[in-house]
């Protein structure tokens, strides 16, 4: 069992697109991706398909308002996708884009400064070609450190999120399945408490199943981040519990994990309504969650959880868009 040729072939496009210009970045991803490419997007990219779209809707724009952009990568592994009874592969890779902010991107204003795009890539391969690929990119954290910040004061931290404490998530070698499989059955049985969290008797006991009591959560700016399980209750669990209503798991598109790691995304993972308050909004419409989950285990427990949620488009099916708004300012 081997994914080093899907693993050289993502390496191999990256390294592609740390040469790309904004003129040049659609024949780069032509290079390794399918003719009927599908990319999904966060708010406003969305879905698209085809290197074309592709580099209209966010690589030209982005390499047009970020100079010298590096791709600083935290987490890279790959293995055999679940959802679909392991038959297909997919390659995660998270991190930053790290580049200087020195023209307006989405409305969003430069400031001539060093910018961290965090993001977590999963790109599906099949018969040497990347056919399949979701980017999640957190907008907000780009706006906050570009001190444009659009929401009510978060309950987390906001941080430039630092990788793995162990500095051992970019696994170019394989790692061995057993590991894989012990990290993907916590993640699997910490799902499961979430939906049945009704049968223990407080937050901290559900989470004390599958978490560390020191588990860092490093939450998506407009949460922000947040260490311990007292924290994490105090800072993102309740307020979500309490502020959200009407939750419908719809399940996910990828999900994997190779040594330590693991991660998966929906679209959209969750069906929600706002019951008010949650991030400043009054009570709404039913809305959605996009979500990207990404996890290290230690031992027989998670200890890391990086989240990306598409903060933007769940705010925007409420009626408030944050980027229409800053364009206007």
């Amino acid at each position: 069992m081997s994914f080093q040729s899907e693993k050289a072939l993502v390496r191999a496009h990256y390294d592609a697109l740390a040469k790309a210009t904004p003129e040049t970045v659609a024949d780069v991803l032509a290079e390794r991706t399918s003719a009927d490419w599908h990319w999904r997007g966060m708010h406003p990219f969305y879905e698209q398909h085809g290197a074309a779209a592709v580099a209209e809707s966010f690589w030209a724009p982005f390499l047009t308002a970020m100079t010298k952009v590096q791709r600083r990568q935290d987490i890279f592994i790959a293995y055999y996708n679940e959802i679909d009874d392991f038959q297909s592969v997919w390659v995660i890779s998270m991190g930053h884009l790290m580049g200087l902010f020195d023209a307006p991107f989405l409305g969003i204003k430069p400031n001539r400064r060093i910018a961290m795009l965090r993001y977590a890539e999963f790109n599906k391969v099949v018969d040497g070609k990347i056919v399949e690929t979701a980017l999640f990119c957190d907008l907000v954290h780009l706006m906050n450190q570009a001190g444009q910040y659009p929401l009510p004061p978060q309950t987390g931290m906001h941080l430039v999120q630092p990788g793995p404490a162990t500095h051992d998530g970019v696994l170019f070698d394989d790692a061995d399945p057993a590991e894989g499989q012990k990290t993907l059955a916590t993640i699997n049985a910490m799902i499961g408490d979430i939906n049945t969290h009704q049968k223990y008797a407080t937050p901290q006991e559900e989470l004390a199943q599958c978490w560390h009591d020191d588990m860092i959560w490093w939450g998506p700016d407009g949460i922000g981040a947040t260490y311990t399980i007292d924290r994490y209750v105090e800072q993102h669990q309740r307020p979500f519990r309490t502020q959200i209503k009407d939750r419908v798991y719809n399940g996910h598109i990828c999900r994997l994990a190779e040594g330590s790691f693991g991660g998966f995304f929906g679209w959209a993972n969750l069906s929600v309504t706002n019951a008010g308050g949650y991030l400043g909004m009054p009570e709404g419409a039913p809305s959605e969650m996009r979500v990207v989950d990404m996890y290290r285990r230690d031992g027989d427990k998670l200890a890391e959880n990086w989240i990306f949620i598409d903060i933007l488009h769940f705010l925007h099916l409420q009626g408030l868009d944050v980027l229409g708004r800053m364009k206007a300012l």
